[in-house]
C-alpha cells in the first residue's frame, strides 16, 4: 500500500498527499546528481584547506568552555550545532558529535574537526531543536548519549520526526508545522519555513518536514535557519514574528553552485539576507566540520569575509566565530532595550 501523508492539509501549499514540498518547488534536471558526482570525482574534490587540516583546526577550533553564569549567550559547537542559553534555559540545535554524518560507521562524510564539547560537559539541557532529518543534522548516536544524560529533555521537531525521536526513548516530543508555535518554560518556539528537503533512506524522501526555528525570550528573537537555500520567502519570518535580533545563517555546502544553490545558501546569499534583515547580530554556521560539497573546508569563511568586506558598510554585527566559540548576548540584549 502506498504511503499517505497523515498530516496532509490541502490548504497548505507545502503539504502534498505524498509528503512535503517547498512552496516554490525545486526542479532538478534528469542526470544532475550523476553529473555532479562525475565532475567531483574527476576534479578530485573537495581539496584540503590551505595549509592542511591540522592548521585549519588550530586556527578555527577551540574547546567550548561552559561557565555557570546565568546570562544570555550561545556557543557555536560546529556545523549546525548551537548551544543557546536564554533566561536560564539551555537549548541545543541539531546536535551531531559523532565521527561521521552517516548511517554507518565505516563510510560517509567524516568529521574533520573535533567536537567542541562532549555530552558529559553539559551541566543542563532543557530542549533540543531539530531542523530536519539529514545525517549531518539528526544523529542517532549523539541523541542516545543526550537521552542517557538528560532523560527529561524536551524535543521540538518538524512534522514527521516525532515517531523517530520517540523510538530513541524521548519522553517529551512536540511536532510542529511551519508557523506553529509553543511556549516552553517562558520561551516561545516557532517552526519557520526553509527551502530544503528531507531524506534518510531511499524510501522516505520528503515524508518529514524541514524547518528553521525562532526562539523568542522577553528581550530578543533568535533565528536558527537550519538548512536552507536563499529565497525571498525567508523575509516573511520577521514580517510575521517581528524583528530578528540574532541569526545563525548557513554558509557551507554551496559548491558547485549550479547544483547546490537549490538547497543551500552560499556566503554571498547569507550576507544579502543579513542586510535585508537589517543587519542584526549574526554568525555563520554549517561549515568547518564536514565536507559535504565541493568547496574546501575553509572556503565558506574566506568567501564570507570577502563578501562582508565588499559591503562597504558597518559589518561589526556579523561575527565569525571559531568552532567552540562563545557569543555573549547580555550586553546586546541591554542595547536592544534602549532602542
Amino acid at each position: 500500500m502506498a504511503w499517505k501523508n497523515p498530516w496532509y492539509n490541502p490548504a497548505l501549499p507545502h503539504h502534498t498527499p505524498e509528503g512535503f514540498t517547498n512552496t516554490t518547488p525545486v526542479v532538478n534536471q534528469p542526470g544532475d546528481l550523476k553529473r555532479w558526482r562525475n565532475e567531483r570525482k574527476a576534479a578530485g574534490l573537495p581539496k584540503p584547506p590551505a595549509n592542511g587540516y591540522e592548521c585549519f583546526t588550530e586556527k578555527w577550533w577551540q574547546k567550548a568552555v561552559l561557565d555557570r553564569e546565568q546570562t544570555d549567550g550561545l556557543w557555536w559547537l560546529g556545523h549546525a550545532s548551537i548551544l543557546l542559553r536564554l533566561q536560564g534555559r539551555y537549548l541545543l540545535t541539531d546536535p551531531v558529535f559523532s565521527h561521521r554524518a552517516s548511517p554507518v560507521r565505516f563510510a560517509g562524510p567524516q568529521r574533520r574537526t573535533p567536537p567542541a564539547l562532549d555530552v558529559a560537559d553539559l551541566v543542563q539541557l532543557d530542549a533540543i531543536l531539530i531542523s530536519h532529518n539529514h545525517y549531518d543534522h539528526l544523529d542517532k548516536g549523539t541523541l542516545r548519549q543526550v537521552l542517557r544524560r538528560f532523560p527529561e529533555v524536551h524535543f521540538f521537531v518538524p512534522l514527521g520526526l516525532g515517531h523517530w525521536v520517540r523510538r530513541l526513548g524521548a519522553r517529551y516530543v512536540v511536532e510542529l508545522d511551519w508557523w506553529q508555535s509553543v511556549v516552553f518554560k517562558g520561551l516561545s518556539l516557532t517552526a519557520v519555513p526553509a527551502r530544503h528537503w528531507s531524506m534518510r533512506t531511499f524510501w522516505d524522501r520528503n515524508r518529514s518536514l524541514w524547518c528553521g526555528w525562532v526562539v523568542a525570550s522577553d528581550t530578543l528573537r533568535f533565528w536558527f535557519a537550519g538548512d536552507t537555500a536563499y529565497t525571498p520567502e525567508l523575509l516573511q519570518i520577521p514580517e510575521k514574528l517581528g524583528v530578528l535580533n540574532v541569526a545563525a545563517l548557513p554558509v557551507g555546502a554551496f559548491a558547485p553552485r549550479w547544483f547546490m544553490s537549490k538547497h543551500h545558501m552560499d556566503p554571498q546569499d547569507a550576507v544579502t539576507l543579513w542586510q535585508q534583515l537589517g543587519m542584526p547580530l549574526a554568525f555563520p554556521v554549517h561549515w568547518g566540520v564536514f565536507e559535504l560539497a565541493d568547496e574546501s573546508l575553509d572556503e565558506p569563511v574566506n568567501e564570507l569575509q570577502c563578501a562582508l568586506n565588499e559591503t562597504a558598510k558597518d559589518i561589526v554585527n556579523f561575527r565569525i566565530l571559531k568552532i567552540g566559540g562563545y557569543l555573549s548576548l547580555t550586553n546586546y540584549t541591554a542595547s536592544l532595550k534602549k532602542m
